[in-house]
């Protein structure tokens, strides 16, 4: 369950640890957060959050850039001290906690981009999603638009998104020392970021980065030169290659050559992959064709693509049930996982009879080395007065801010949301260290779904979204502050040093998250159906929101009991991937990236099964340099595509066009 652990990355504990970590040198806490650490937390921090936008907007599936965060950080600095240090400078030497606050920095500011709404609940209220549904869909009211804007969207970020750090600091020794929570993902960066700044560690990231800056520079000339192909509109160049043949194209089924899914085929699981695969084969493949040779008589024929009337709101509303059933379901073992974990720590186990046994050295360093990282870890406190004051002076000033930015959602829904967050951002947190697990966005589902029905009509849609905001960014910033502590703990980082950079982190994405999805806004038709930019969670949010006020009554014909029943089997699936050993259940697909592709078509699973295919060979061929390698060029690929959008969007605000139009159809008989 959750992501393994093993160890190919420390490959010589000895010179990792020199003596042993008991007597390593450990900078004060206000020495591990440098100028130059900020500078690329800022650089890279803009980089990852472009790509995250790009991803959120085009199919909504991110994978995790922690390695990438870890890496370009340990490239950029090592790069700067050993140019200046060739310069005749002297320079400070770069630590691993240095690298540790880097790398939490940028995962801090990115994660903004995610957990902010850019692609899902925020962009949900605009006006063009309105329209895409439609102005005589009962429940989806004119009042209830509020179009992206880069004041609200800042203003809304700085109000929400610190409050997480603050809910849970208090409870870090209980997770981290106390319970000795996983932290899965934590884990395995703390482990390469001490395997850097290691010989054989260093001699391994060089040639990483050197793996990563060929495949980013190879992506970036490859996304360049697709450009001039791509003409005007959204028929022309390799995006539209009809690599199956016509009829497959019709259906979504091509390969589209975007370095950005392969990317993110080579990163995510392989089950992830085919999971998405089997989405659209069912999807795309059988479910769309069935349902359109029925035109006429389940919905009138000749609607537009995009009315909810007809094989638009089957897509849209099955994708729903696939998700909350996924969601939903998770969300209840977590807690059911948390509260059996929690009862096992009970008093009893300190009556556990002692078991004599001979410590020999190895047993007696790790202890001294579990005590150093200990004593590290609680040496630099925070204290509890401080984040219980800083909760509750950051929670009054967002109650009273937020019902300014959206008037439908009253101070006291804020207020509310505000008393129970704590507790649902520790379960989600403790959920997220014994699985790996992050479900922030289920339980903004169910805040956006209880406030739209508790609000009503009269604006429930534009609260139930707003909740769903101020739900989500509490519950994912405590858990990755969290996963962050972990990080630190293993690296024997200064606990208030990860603090401060994810403050530092979060004021970081609390500016460069609305900055960079405005230059997406500004340069591109976000959410057009058939634009590059779909937005495909906007459409869905929205009429999760609209559900929650108005119910079932406009679904086309047996549209309901098509989504209870894939609710239903959704449930199934997750169910049979627990009870099934795991032989088995490592081959059952996973229902919420499944749900995906109904909705947005079936090209971007080629993508990323074509990634999911070469890195499964190269495993077969070469299984070390598929493990150490792969994360690299995966980040290379999906780094490059999105440096490109950087020119691509100049490009398109100074209305400079492609100057090619490649275009594939049918040959003309004679």
């Amino acid at each position: 369950m959750g992501t393994e652990i093993s160890e190919p990355l420390i490959i010589d504990k000895e010179s990792i640890y020199g003596g042993g970590i008991e007597s390593e040198h450990v900078p004060e806490w206000k020495d591990q957060i440098t100028m130059r650490g900020l500078v690329v937390s800022a650089l890279l921090g803009t980089l990852f959050c472009i790509i995250t936008h790009k991803l959120n907007l085009t199919v909504g599936i991110i994978p995790s850039l922690n390695v990438g965060a870890g890496l370009l950080g340990f490239f950029f600095v090592k790069s700067w001290t050993g140019f200046l240090t060739k310069l005749g400078f002297r320079v400070t030497p770069f630590t691993k906690q240095e690298n540790t606050v880097i790398q939490t920095c940028v995962v801090a500011c990115y994660g903004l981009a995610f957990s902010g709404g850019f692609g899902s609940y925020m962009i949900a209220m605009d006006e063009r999603t309105y329209q895409l549904i439609g102005a005589d869909y009962p429940g989806n009211r004119a009042e209830d638009i509020k179009n992206p804007g880069l004041g609200w969207m800042t203003g809304f970020l700085i109000v929400v998104s610190f409050l997480g750090l603050f809910s849970l600091t208090p409870l870090r020794k209980v997770m981290i020392l106390d319970y000795k929570l996983t932290y899965p993902s934590g884990t395995a960066t703390a482990m390469l970021i001490n395997s850097f700044h290691t010989h054989s560690g260093a001699e391994l990231a060089g040639k990483q980065v050197k793996c990563l800056g060929k495949y980013l520079s190879i992506s970036f000339v490859w996304s360049c030169f697709k450009w001039f192909f791509s003409g005007i509109g959204d028929s022309c160049g390799f995006d539209n290659f009809p690599s199956f043949g016509l009829t497959l194209f019709k259906n979504t089924f091509y390969f589209d050559f975007s370095p950005t899914y392969v990317g993110c085929g080579l990163i995510c699981p392989h089950i992830v992959n085919c999971s998405v695969l089997l989405g659209a084969i069912i999807s795309w493949g059988f479910l769309w064709p069935f349902i359109s040779a029925h035109a006429g008589d389940w919905y009138p024929s000749g609607l537009e693509s995009n009315n909810f009337k007809g094989l638009y709101g089957y897509k849209v509303f099955i994708a729903i049930a696939l998700i909350l059933g996924d969601g939903l379901y998770n969300l209840i073992k977590i807690v059911y996982i948390t509260a059996k974990e929690m009862c096992k720590k009970s008093p009893q186990q300190s009556k556990l009879p002692i078991v004599g046994e001979v410590i020999d050295n190895e047993t007696s360093k790790g202890l001294a080395e579990q005590r150093k990282r200990d004593e590290i870890f609680l040496k630099d406190r925070i204290p509890a007065w401080f984040a219980a004051s800083g909760y509750v002076a950051l929670a009054a000033i967002s109650t009273a801010t937020i019902p300014i930015i959206f008037p439908p959602l009253k101070w006291y829904l804020v207020l509310v949301s505000y008393i129970i967050a704590p507790a649902l951002a520790f379960c989600n947190s403790y959920g997220t260290g014994l699985t790996d697990w992050n479900l922030s966005s289920t339980y903004g589902k169910i805040g956006l779904f209880i406030i739209a029905s508790l609000v009503g009509s009269d604006g429930g849609v534009m609260a139930g979204l707003a909740a769903c905001g101020v739900m989500m960014s509490i519950v994912s910033t405590a858990a990755d502050l969290m996963q962050d502590f972990k990080t630190g703990y293993l690296t024997l980082s200064s606990a208030k040093s990860m603090f401060v950079s994810q403050l530092l982190g979060t004021t970081m994405g609390c500016v460069i998250a609305p900055l960079t999805f405005w230059m997406f806004w500004t340069a591109f038709e976000v959410g057009s159906p058939d634009g590059p930019y779909k937005a495909p969670y906007a459409v869905i949010f929205r009429e999760m929101a609209i559900l929650g006020v108005e119910g079932f009554s406009e679904l086309p014909k047996h549209c309901l009991a098509l989504c209870a029943g894939f609710f239903v089997g959704a449930v199934l699936v997750n169910l049979l991937r627990d009870v099934t050993p795991k032989k088995i259940s490592q081959f059952i697909p996973i229902p919420m990236a499944m749900a995906v592709p109904f909705y947005i078509g079936a090209y971007f699973a080629v993508d990323m099964f074509v990634g999911t295919v070469i890195l499964y060979v190269w495993e077969r061929i070469n299984q070390k340099d598929a493990e150490d390698y792969a994360g690299a060029i995966a980040s290379g690929l999906i780094c490059g595509d999105g440096i490109w959008t950087i020119p691509s969007a100049i490009l398109s605000i100074m209305r400079i066009n492609p100057p090619i139009c490649m275009y594939f159809g049918p040959s003309l008989s004679s």
